[in-house]
């Protein structure tokens, strides 16, 4: 591409890059997927191969330096971060950054690229004909060779653990942008996902999505939900939030005995047996994030959008999973969703309507 982009008649300059770090990177979700779902793993011998990854940050910057360079014009310059690595040792510290077990990696002299390309396919969600050229490139060697972009850019490059830490961040504190209308793009790091990316990118986001529509009006159903938990309890599954609850204090945990502080307000920070509320919008937005003991994160969530005939009430429930322990544990628990979640949202619509008689909205809004 950059040789045809040359032969053109515009001035053209060429970065160069290894493994770009950062949401939407085909080469570090690959990463990712692989260490945060295999806590062992066969890899062929380009696990070996040495790189110099770079933040998707301070590619920008790179790119945004160079516009109108005068020594940037019609050359091609390399870009890379301060740390040259093997693919095991990025593998290696991505997993220390993500808090997971050291993986275990032995490699092999036989998988064929086809092989490992079909086996990137199986264990994770990047499709294996994008898979196939990126192990195929892996082989190569890609470091730095000429710095010259140091003197016409002069910039410090984040290390490798503070590119997979911005890259993580989102997730490790709690910032679930459940819906790109509100994830705002202004503040947000380079290295987040944004919505033109594929659905592979920016990690593991397992959900449970329900939606109802109803006449009432927002704030009516917006004061039910607020009332979720505590002594009234939740609408549906009681018996197994129960469980859920005993198994979490066996494990040393909060479990269901902290209740509420209010049987109807709520504020950022109030406990709700194991939640805590971590976002609240009046009337559009509840959400909970678990503080039980968990092989990963959880929220709960409610959003009601107005509508002419009275809202829409979206409930989520989101899982990022911590390994292949994660994966594990969703898979064992959706069986247990059918009876709870649906249920639960139907319930606290029907008894918002119960509680407010009056709060349909009429054929004029």
């Amino acid at each position: 591409v950059g040789q045809i982009l040359a032969s053109g008649p515009v001035p053209t300059t060429e970065l160069r890059a290894a493994v770009v770090i950062g949401s939407g990177s085909a080469s570090f979700e690959m990463l990712r997927h692989l260490v945060e779902v295999l806590p062992a793993m066969i890899t062929p011998k380009w696990v070996n191969t040495k790189c110099q990854p770079i933040a998707v940050r301070d590619v920008l910057a790179y790119l945004i330096g160079v516009l109108g360079a005068p020594d940037a014009m019609g050359k091609v310059l390399e870009i890379g971060g301060p740390d040259v690595l093997t693919y095991r040792q990025m593998m290696d510290e991505f997993a220390a950054v993500a808090g997971l077990r050291k993986r275990i990696i032995v490699t092999v002299p036989i998988l064929s690229p086809s092989l490992s390309s079909r086996w990137v396919g199986l264990v994770t969600p990047l499709p294996s004909d994008l898979a196939r050229p990126l192990i195929d490139s892996l082989v190569n060697e890609v470091v730095v060779r000429n710095d010259q972009i140091t003197k016409i850019v002069p910039r410090t490059p984040l290390s490798y653990r503070q590119s997979v830490d911005m890259a993580l961040r989102r997730v490790r504190e709690l910032q679930v942008a459940t819906t790109w209308a509100d994830a705002e793009l202004r503040g947000q790091s380079p290295a987040d996902p944004l919505p033109a990316d594929p659905d592979w990118a920016g990690g593991t986001m397992l959900s449970d999505v329900q939606t109802v529509a109803t006449i009432l009006d927002s704030a009516a159903v917006f004061r039910t939900v607020c009332g979720i938990g505590g002594e009234r309890g939740w609408p549906a599954g009681g018996w197994l939030w129960g469980v859920r609850g005993a198994m979490d204090r066996v494990l040393g945990g909060v479990g269901m005995r902290r209740g509420r502080r209010h049987p109807d307000e709520l504020r950022v920070g109030d406990p709700i047996d194991f939640w805590r509320v971590e976002a609240l919008d009046a009337p559009a937005l509840l959400r909970l994030r678990a503080e039980m003991k968990l092989p990963g994160e959880a929220w709960l969530e409610w959003s009601i959008e107005p509508t002419e005939g009275g809202c829409i009430v979206t409930q989520q429930a989101l899982f990022h999973p911590r390994g292949l322990g994660g994966r594990l544990y969703w898979l064992a628990v959706s069986p247990f969703h059918s009876l709870i979640f649906r249920p639960m949202l139907e319930r606290l619509v029907a008894s918002a309507g119960d509680r407010n008689p009056q709060s349909a909205v009429g054929p004029n809004g």
